[in-house]
């Protein structure tokens, strides 16, 4: 059998997973900061759902803009070096009170973001003013004394005007809009309490073999630890879903198919390893009859690919007259190398831009090599790396597929395509950042 291309292959998960971008399901977000720093995951990587109009002005209210004197520009109109103009000192204004009235002839002491009061119209800031300080207030928070000032000062300065920033009924965001630092800002800003979001991509992860066991319990001979569910559980968090890792430490295709039928409902099922051709490969023998391909896809690490759909897996009994839903199925092979490098090219850029991440696809940038390398001509192969100060790559570790410390170690992979037997150092090779 030809082995697919990367293209290709990618192209076919790309299609498969096409149906999870339409009529995706939304979900109302609570907006309160008790919220958002109390259960922080469920605020990672959402998107608007639909637009967002502000019920308010931003600002509320004409503030101030520095701490100052808030005055009637008129009173000030003939205010020169040679001949201050002196006004009596109203009491003060600090955020938070109530603006007030400013008479004629007055100035009022204003704090940053506090009220303009009604009568002002501009805000001289006090290192302008003549004391330039705060006179000390009266204990009933009136002030005595007077304050200079030597310039005129133009109607509106330093003042925040009402609805500058947004105005009632301004769209906020757009659908489709990343939520980030800003965004939740802006949203709280305008007093709202919740906004509808894109629900995640729900995403059922089994790594799968007789030989894997949990961190800290004793491992038998021949046992490994588990790192297939942490690796492809936080690449899947990264790439904006909700994740259920349920391993299964078994190699008969039974234990697999019960553990599938009592999961939980998900949009998406990722299995890692038995997907090889050697005997006892569970997910092939499990799922392969369900209609699960399987094929070889001219790349190194990660070779034994495959897709499909099943049945939804559900926990519960259908009734007589509910469709039967499918869910898709990727299929990845089990040497961890492998898993995360198949991850990065077919998995991560289509979940990215389902969940409106910025950056869905890697940048394919080039840089010369600091050393040869051999790859096989016919398979395309993806080679940890390191990006030198100096603009060169450094390859790490080989190219063998359980060589996971040298991908922690790495911040690049390094591309040589089909079709390429050597490298010389110093030539030209492609490579995407991963440090990211």
């Amino acid at each position: 059998m030809t082995a697919r291309t990367i293209d290709q292959h990618r192209e076919a998960v790309a299609s498969l997973l096409a149906p999870l971008s339409q009529d995706r399901a939304t979900e109302v977000l609570p907006l309160s900061s008790a919220r958002l720093t109390g259960d922080p995951d469920s605020y990672r990587a959402r998107t608007l759902a639909s637009a967002v109009y502000s019920p308010v002005a931003l600002p509320p209210f004409d503030n101030s803009q520095m701490d100052g004197y808030a005055v009637r520009a008129e009173d000030l109109a003939a205010a020169s070096e040679l001949l201050p103009t002196t006004l009596a000192v109203a009491g003060q204004i600090a955020a938070g009170d109530a603006g007030g009235h400013l008479g004629p002839g007055t100035a009022a002491p204003i704090m940053t973001g506090a009220p303009i009061p009604a009568g002002a119209d501009a805000v001289v800031p006090i290192e302008r003013a003549d004391p330039p300080r705060f006179l000390p207030q009266e204990p009933d928070g009136s002030a005595a004394g007077s304050v200079s000032f030597s310039a005129p000062v133009p109607v509106g300065s330093f003042v925040r005007s009402t609805g500058s920033d947004v105005r009632p009924g301004d769209r906020l965001l757009d659908a489709g809009t990343r939520l980030g630092p800003a965004q939740y800002g802006v949203l709280a800003g305008t007093g709202l309490t919740s906004v509808p979001v894109l629900r995640r991509i729900r995403v059922l992860l089994v790594a799968t073999g007789h030989e894997i066991r949990d961190a800290g319990e004793s491992l038998a001979g021949g046992q490994i630890y588990d790192s297939n569910s942490v690796i492809l559980g936080q690449a899947l968090l990264d790439a904006g879903c909700t994740v259920t890792a349920r391993p299964c430490r078994s190699d008969d295709a039974a234990d697999l198919l019960a553990l599938l039928a009592d999961a939980p409902e998900v949009d998406l099922v990722v299995t890692v390893g038995g997907v090889s051709a050697g005997a006892r490969e569970v997910v092939r023998d499990a799922l392969g009859p369900l209609g699960v391909t399987f094929q070889h896809v001219a790349m190194q690490p990660g070779g034994p690919q495959g897709l499909g759909e099943i049945s939804a897996p559900r926990n519960t009994r259908p009734t007589s007259t509910a469709p039967v839903k499918t869910v898709p199925v990727i299929t990845f092979p089990g040497n961890p190398v492998s898993a995360l490098i198949s991850f990065e090219v077919f998995l991560r850029p289509v979940l990215r831009r389902l969940a409106g991440l910025p950056g869905p696809d890697r940048e394919l940038r080039s840089a010369p090599l600091a050393a040869p390398v051999e790859s096989p001509p016919g398979k395309h192969q993806l080679r940890r790396g390191i990006l030198r100060p100096d603009g060169a790559l450094d390859l790490v570790g080989g190219a063998s597929s359980h060589l996971l410390h040298a991908y922690a170690t790495a911040t690049v992979l390094v591309h040589l395509p089909v079709g390429v037997g050597s490298v010389a150092a110093g030539d030209l090779v492609d490579y995407w950042s991963i440090d990211d």
